[in-house]
């Protein structure tokens, strides 16, 4: 009879074990889990740069530059090498709305469309470190894309509509957001457009012929060219500036959604005050 008792309690023991061990792992993986996502959200504050092959154009074809992905303000940057991202960017494309597509020709190619028709076509060293850009990328976009949907969502009726001081101070706030919002769009949209037309200009000159009274080197048309491309590129960084001290300000992080068209174009035709994590690709 004694037998009996002692097996049974050593049976309740094991079986108590055994519980508590299952409660354990669930609590970890759960823990695991929790833990995963703070690193998630921890990863859209940093800064994630690092190497990339660009697509320049058919006479140059790939090039190396140094890209910067700034998930607080959606913008993706390149440079011509580390040493000048303290400079202004060589170009930049907003992520809002942006398809980022990896290549069907091999596993180290991706393309990156912008909302405003500009395409970025990169390289990354392996499939791994394409993988990482390309998930961290479309992170940012679907942030900014659904910011921006939130941030607009449909009227409601007018019957049902109840005014009170808080409602009319949030609507003021809200209606000069909007204002700037509308400002930064409207300036990206004669940018776009001065664009297109500076690079009509410049395809028009370059046709010209060599020789005869009017050729492609005439002084007067290079200096109009040179100045047109210049003054395009100055537009373009102050619009890059405003945009970064917008953000700076807790602007953009309280409304993402900057609608930029096109983006600053030196390479040939082709086109942070928080931590930082820097990646050899």
């Amino acid at each position: 009879m004694r037998n009996m008792m002692k097996r049974r309690k050593k049976r309740s023991k094991k079986k108590s074990k055994l519980t508590e061990t299952s409660y354990d792992y669930d609590f970890n993986s759960v823990r695991r889990i929790i833990n995963s996502f703070e690193m998630s959200a921890e990863m859209m504050c940093q800064l994630y740069e690092g190497q990339l092959s660009k697509y320049t154009n058919v006479m140059k074809g790939w090039q190396f530059r140094w890209f910067i992905l700034d998930p607080k303000t959606g913008i993706l940057s390149y440079y011509i090498n580390e040493n000048e991202r303290k400079q202004p960017p060589r170009g930049w494309i907003h992520l809002e709305a942006a398809v980022i597509s990896p290549s069907d020709e091999d596993s180290n190619t991706f393309t990156v469309n912008s909302s405003s028709g500009d395409i970025f076509k990169l390289r990354a060293q392996d499939a791994r470190a394409r993988q990482e850009w390309v998930n961290r990328l479309r992170a940012v976009s679907e942030m900014y894309t659904s910011a921006a949907a939130q941030s607009n969502p449909p009227l409601p009726p007018r019957e049902h509509l109840v005014i009170s001081k808080a409602g009319v101070l949030g609507g003021v706030q809200s209606s000069t957001s909007l204002a700037l919002w509308d400002a930064f769009a409207a300036v990206r949209e004669h940018l776009f457009r001065a664009e297109q037309n500076n690079y009509l200009m410049a395809k028009a000159i370059e046709d010209l012929p060599s020789s005869g009274e009017l050729k492609h080197v005439d002084p007067t048309l290079l200096i109009l060219k040179a100045s047109s491309q210049s003054m395009l590129t100055s537009l373009n960084q102050c619009l890059y500036i405003l945009h970064q001290e917008s953000a700076g300000n807790g602007i953009a992080s309280s409304n993402p959604s900057i609608k930029t068209k096109g983006s600053i174009k030196h390479d040939h035709h082709s086109q942070s005050s928080h931590n930082k994590k820097k990646f050899q690709l």
